[in-house]
């Protein structure tokens, strides 16, 4: 019996030093996306949530694409947060296009290399297509969607589409991999002559990638946008969102006609995806995107629990549904019952022109 408890503690014991040396050697790693020369709010916010694993903890950020677009990213993102103290660059054909499978050798030659505590990447759709890969190369367990980090192995992530939040202690070996929710770690605001404490920008040695024939299992055909000024829908301020009731892809350019007066974002609830109202990028959900505005506004939402879950963290939601039952309003600062066909034709009238 002594025998056993004597084994128990030297576990625990093992297992405390581990994490203990978490804390003293934290070294993270930041897998950036970037877009139009300048690395995306979302990628910022994961340096934010690298910056609260702990006070000692060096950031670098992984950058990947080809030509001399990457480089003025790179030159960018070396000044685009005080906590980067270096920017890995993987300038090659093989990242002209974000693919899952060359970023994922990457991302695990860089961490043979560096040793990294934590691997950290925003839960869009770059993160989840690279990092769960990665941590099958790196053989360990992601932590996803986190929104609140308490220390190097402690996490609290929505469960139950987000009815309630779960603290998890990360007990694996390193490194340790999320993805975070942006909208829970807002960046910092930098300015753009800020040039002093810029990071130092070194390559990435990739010639052992080129020998792995692995990386071509997959192919870029196109990439699909639509050509908008409006906000991007993941970082917008307000976002105007329609649902099912709208009946039609011409009726739902009311919403979009909102939008633009308004200067938000367009969303839309899966149902109105799946009837083909709108492109699936719109989509707001457990399934779709998480955001969380300072003004959200659904027309015609229902308020299913897969929709919710993608915005109930948004800091006023104004509702209305013509259904006074609707489990939207349980979520709602302020609601109205009315039909969208007559409210909205009546705020596009009273409301003044975006300057």
């Amino acid at each position: 019996m002594a025998t056993r408890t004597m084994l128990s503690a030297f576990r625990n014991r093992s297992l405390t030093s581990r994490i203990i040396s978490h804390h003293r050697s934290l070294r993270t790693l930041v897998l950036a996306e970037h877009e139009g020369g300048s690395i995306k709010t979302s990628s910022l916010s994961a340096i934010e949530a690298a910056k609260s694993l702990g006070d000692e903890n060096s950031i670098s950020v992984l950058l990947a694409g080809s030509g001399p677009s990457i480089k003025e990213v790179a030159s960018r993102a070396a000044s685009c947060h005080p906590s980067v103290s270096e920017v890995l660059l993987a300038d090659s054909e093989k990242f002209s296009n974000p693919l899952a499978e060359p970023w994922a050798k990457l991302v695990h030659l860089v961490h043979q290399k560096g040793g990294y505590s934590h691997i950290i990447s925003a839960s869009s759709s770059f993160g989840k297509n690279i990092l769960p890969r990665a941590a099958a190369l790196l053989d360990v367990s992601p932590i996803t969607d986190v929104t609140e980090i308490s220390g190097p192995n402690l996490f609290v992530r929505p469960t139950y589409a987000g009815n309630a939040l779960s603290t998890v202690r990360y007990t694996g070996s390193i490194p340790c991999m999320l993805t975070i929710r942006a909208p829970s770690f807002p960046p910092v605001t930098v300015a753009a002559d800020s040039k002093s404490d810029a990071a130092s920008i070194d390559q990435v040695d990739i010639s052992i990638l080129n020998e792995d024939g692995a990386v071509g299992k997959s192919r870029y055909i196109k990439v699909c946008s639509q050509n908008t000024e409006r906000p991007d829908l993941g970082n917008a301020r307000v976002v105007v969102t329609g649902g099912r009731a709208l009946k039609s892809a011409e009726n739902f350019k009311m919403i979009e006609k909102l939008a633009e007066k308004l200067g938000a974002a367009v969303g839309a609830t899966r149902a109105a995806v799946d009837a083909g109202y709108v492109p699936n990028d719109l989509q707001v959900g457990q399934t779709g995107k998480i955001v969380a505005p300072q003004l959200y506004m659904a027309f015609g939402v229902s308020g299913a629990i897969q929709h919710i879950a993608g915005m109930r963290d948004s800091k006023i939601i104004v509702a209305v549904n013509k259904d006074a039952d609707a489990p939207i309003f349980q979520v709602a600062d302020y609601g109205l019952v009315g039909d969208l066909f007559e409210v909205i034709p009546e705020l596009l009238e009273k409301l003044p022109e975006k300057k």
